[in-house]
């Protein structure tokens, strides 16, 4: 063969790579036709369309649409209600509440009132969890007992309330308390509890009169005549309340968008030394061998085998040593964990933020508010170790005198949230 023959002409190159072009299109539809057998729901996706860094609910669903709305629309509202129940993994969306008002609303017990808007309504605040806002649930909000609260009365009520309100949504807003939930919502709820009858939602807060609130639930419950007749035991470990975690999906987010939520909360240094109190300086089956033992362990230098081996003896300072340690010998606890953590005041929008030092006096007003009955007082007893003089000011200072002022520095800073948030003062360290 010549040289000249080996090289082909212009119509030739032309007809080969038109046949190599005819092959690959073929060869590529018959591909493609197979995988669409494979995944008969694929459908072609525009990715160009640019997807907003934050969205809404109705954005996502908008662009959800746009992209593919044979595959992602169910038509049937049931079917649709009956996929969010189904879902594992809660989605959260957080609604901005509007802080900045021209005027300070008017304090009186008309429905344009705050506090009203807040507990009759559940309307007056946007509220964080709105997965199931596409519903139409029925809402049946037990009404205020507005006979029993007189005018001037009331307007104390509400102006403490919607101050307290106020500050902390303030705080949330400026400090970005939503802006990354790291916990599940079934612990979130975990401290609350629920009364289903005047639909009431109660975060527990411990050493902030929480075993009292228990009485006075468990009385709104019909499971008990009065308040002063129920023992710390039936109390604590009757199980005989039920907590917002305990529901589904659903029954969480309906009662959340529906019911009166309360918190009760009290100054950190002050419950943290009554915790201290309560649990290291009186017998305990649980906390002596479960945090002493450990505690002792860890940060009592030549410690002698009964307290190694008993727990009891803990001083407050190897107490604070354990609360402020990274490396914890064993974990926290409920009674001396932050509020923010207990209860999520970011997350969770109360209507109703009750302090400790006016205990008796917001938990009555609480009281009136929703409706309970006339005869039911919240009571003004000590639960357990009625002989001990009550933690405040005066015995707070007992024990931090005994602290560095960089000790007294760091249990400030850990506990720095739960005293911006409720607008505790700053204390003397």
């Amino acid at each position: 063969m010549q040289p000249s023959e080996l090289v082909m002409n212009p119509k030739q190159v032309f007809l080969s790579v038109l046949l190599f072009g005819v092959a690959g299109l073929l060869l590529f539809m018959y591909l493609q036709v197979c995988i669409e057998e494979q995944h008969p729901g694929w459908e072609p996706v525009n990715y160009l369309q640019s997807t907003p860094r934050i969205m809404t609910r109705e954005k996502i669903q908008e662009h959800i649409t746009n992209q593919n709305p044979k595959s992602h629309m169910l038509k049937d509202p049931k079917d649709k209600l009956a996929n969010l129940l189904n879902s594992k993994s809660p989605t959260r969306v957080f609604t901005e509440t509007n802080h900045s008002q021209g005027e300070a609303p008017a304090l009186s017990r008309n429905p344009g009132s705050p506090t009203i808007q807040l507990i009759e309504k559940q309307q007056g605040t946007k509220i964080l969890f709105r997965k199931f806002s596409e519903t139409n649930w029925s809402v049946d909000i037990q009404p205020l007992n507005k006979s029993l609260v007189t005018d001037s009365k009331w307007k104390r009520i509400d102006a403490t309330q919607e101050k307290r309100r106020s500050f902390l949504q303030e705080f949330c807003k400026k400090y970005g308390g939503v802006s990354r939930p790291q916990s599940h919502v079934f612990h979130m709820v975990s401290r609350i509890y629920v009364e289903d009858k005047h639909k009431i939602l109660y975060c527990e807060v411990p050493k902030a009169g929480c075993s009292n609130w228990k009485r006075i639930l468990m009385v709104l419950n019909g499971l008990a005549p009065s308040a002063y007749n129920i023992s710390h035991d039936a109390v604590h470990y009757g199980k005989h309340l039920k907590k917002l975690d305990s529901f589904d999906l659903k029954g969480i987010y309906s009662r959340l968008n529906t019911y009166t939520k309360a918190v009760f909360v009290r100054d950190p240094m002050e419950r943290l030394v009554s915790a201290f109190r309560d649990k290291f300086e009186h017998p305990n089956s649980y906390y002596h061998p479960v945090f002493g033992k450990a505690i002792i362990k860890k940060y009592r230098p030549n410690a002698c085998e009964e307290a190694l081996n008993n727990g009891s003896g803990v001083k407050f300072r190897e107490f604070i040593h354990y609360l402020l340690d990274s490396h914890r010998p064993v974990g926290m606890d409920i009674h001396w964990e932050k509020v923010s953590k207990l209860c999520y005041p970011c997350l969770i929008h109360y209507d109703f933020v009750g302090k400790f030092e006016t205990l008796e006096e917001d938990a009555n007003d609480f009281l009136q508010l929703i409706g309970a009955p006339k005869e039911l007082k919240f009571p003004n007893f000590k639960d357990r170790h009625s002989s001990d003089k009550r933690t405040n000011a005066q015995v707070v200072g007992q024990y931090l005198k005994d602290l560095t002022r960089t000790e007294r520095q760091l249990i400030y800073d850990f506990y720095y949230l739960d005293y911006l948030m409720f607008n505790y003062t700053t204390p003397f360290l």
